[in-house]
């Protein structure tokens, strides 16, 4: 019978200081600024028939945008 050796490369028990520090504040950086962006850019426009709707779902696509990018981190 032949055994099957797998080599199981283990994660260091801590995350280096880029992973820990860094990227946690660009990715806020950055999905505050896809949020509020998007978010002015609904309401930009003067038109009368636009009512809540328009920047509600802005904001909402903005924010589901933005967890779907950037929530790994």
């Amino acid at each position: 019978e032949a055994t099957v050796d797998i080599d199981i490369k283990s994660k260091p028990s801590q995350p280096h200081w880029y992973e820990r520090y860094v990227q946690p504040c660009v990715a806020e950086v950055l999905g505050s600024a896809l949020f509020i962006f998007i978010g002015c850019l609904s309401v930009v426009e003067n038109v009368e028939g636009t009512g809540r709707l328009q920047p509600a779902l802005a904001h909402g696509l903005a924010l589901g945008l933005t967890i779907a990018i950037l929530g790994d981190i």
